[in-house]
């Protein structure tokens, strides 16, 4: 169906509704780039993501090649996706559901797996991935064992990059009115970038395919070496992309680049897409738009046109990527800018913003008045210059030598003046400036002293948040 004819009649059912996802131009993320990028929304899709497309071609080609029968069982090791791509299509066919996932899989998709009737079985992520209890290992042992039963095996059936070039590629090469130069993507089985890749180099075989792979995946390490390097994988954040081991769907020969991401920067893309653009995502759309994103810098060229990936709907990862609790625990989140100024705002409000002395204030004076106010040390203020600084523990050390200091004026046995920053400054920056032998800053405020902050300001700032 052409996307001008979409939803003018009504359809026969839900699988009907899948494909034609929009093609959304970016704006607020790709500001000072001259190179247009657009994001192919995949999260259109009845079930969210871009693995409804490929649901129904796998189940079709099991029954037309005899191996699911009416009452039948499909079974897949999935992180989520591709398994409620298979829901929606099974609930439709009637058949039962047995999905596999790793542990570190959300559990929104979970929940919505066991919605749609499936049965769940979690396995450990850090696992080899021959190992018995690898999800993929797990699925395929449990297809074998059940009469009536098949594997999915989206990593290895020829229906899941098919899929992507009869569907995908075509609605890229329309919808860009063949003016695509870049598509950018990413492999999980590799079904997407393998069939979209191919139809678009049999169109053009000057349009450059470009994939990105989450730090800690083999696959970019692999396709960089043409496969002659072996390499272990290692623990990464990111859903439903790259690998521990090559997936026999994936074609590395119509890949061009292949670009490694961190876990950081794909979820603050992912966060960056939605809330300056609309565009609610998972953390693959973030690793792979953080890509495009690359690509689009370095071509600097306004003919030139890029279309990243949005795999999947960001509601799958409200407890993950969208948790700053989550993004915290797992040292994620980009650190917030905090100025000095949040800090004198979160101060208690009975205590005096500044509590100083004059040169001509006398040391009996000037340790009353710490006592009183229960504080360590005070700046000595001539106007609103700071021209010096009186500490508890200084003075009342010389003091117990030789008392006839308690009267002696505080600029005779002061020390040097405490720093002054604007309240503008960031708090990391006056952190630094807070050491044993200068205990404290004062914060400057239009021209005017409008607070002081000590090395137990800060700490007690920082606990509380």
């Amino acid at each position: 169906m052409r996307p001008d004819q979409r939803n003018r009649l009504p359809y026969d059912d839900v699988l009907q509704t899948i494909g034609w996802t929009p093609l959304i131009r970016l704006n607020r993320v790709t500001r000072g780039l001259v190179t247009p990028v657009y994001g192919k929304a995949e999260f259109f899709n009845p079930g969210g993501s871009v693995k409804d497309r490929i649901g129904l071609p796998i189940i079709e080609r099991a029954e037309r090649e005899g191996k699911l029968k009416p009452g039948g069982t499909i079974v897949e090791g999935t992180s989520g996706n591709t398994g409620i791509g298979l829901a929606i299509a099974a609930a439709l066919r009637g058949y039962r559901c047995i999905f596999t996932m790793p542990d570190k899989m959300s559990q929104e998709k979970v929940r919505l797996l066991k919605a749609f009737g499936a049965e769940v079985i979690i396995t450990p992520t850090a696992v080899p991935p021959d190992h018995p209890d690898n999800y993929v290992m797990m699925a395929r042992r449990i297809a074998a064992e059940m009469p009536n039963a098949i594997l999915a095996n989206q990593f290895y059936n020829d229906a899941n990059p098919q899929a992507h070039y009869e569907t995908t590629g075509p609605e890229l090469w329309e919808q860009t009115a063949g003016r695509i130069t870049h598509f950018v993507a990413s492999a999980g089985t590799g079904g997407t970038i393998t069939g979209v890749g191919r139809y678009l180099k049999e169109k053009n075989p000057a349009i450059r395919i470009i994939a990105g792979d989450p730090a800690g995946s083999i696959l970019g390490e692999y396709w960089r070496s043409d496969g002659s390097i072996k390499i272990d994988g290692a623990p990464y954040k990111v859903e439903g992309i790259g690998q521990d081991k090559v997936p026999g769907t994936l074609d590395m020969h119509v890949i061009d680049d292949y670009r490694t991401v961190s876990d950081r920067d794909a979820f603050v893309m992912a966060r960056r897409l939605t809330r300056e653009e609309g565009l609610f995502v998972g953390g693959s759309s973030g690793l792979i738009a953080h890509v495009a994103l690359q690509v689009a810098r370095e071509v600097n060229d306004p003919h030139a046109l890029v279309v990243t990936f949005l795999c999947d709907t960001g509601e799958r990862y409200l407890s993950k990527l969208y948790s700053d609790e989550w993004m915290r625990e797992n040292q994620l989140l980009e650190p917030d800018h905090v100025r000095i100024a949040d800090l004198l705002g979160a101060k208690a409000d009975d205590a005096p913003a500044v509590v100083s002395v004059a040169p001509t204030t006398t040391v009996r004076q000037a340790l009353r008045l710490m006592n009183l106010h229960d504080v360590s040390q005070l700046p000595v203020l001539d106007a609103d210059n700071c021209i010096g600084s009186v500490s508890e523990s200084a003075v009342s050390a010389r003091a117990l030598e030789n008392t006839k200091l308690l009267d002696a004026a505080v600029s005779d046995v002061m020390d040097a003046p405490f720093p002054v920053v604007e309240s503008s400054q960031s708090l990391d920056g006056v952190v630094k400036l807070l050491t044993k032998t200068n205990p404290a800053v004062l914060v400057r405020t239009r021209d005017r002293i409008a607070g002081i902050v000590t090395r137990s300001d800060v700490l007690h700032f920082l606990m509380m948040r």
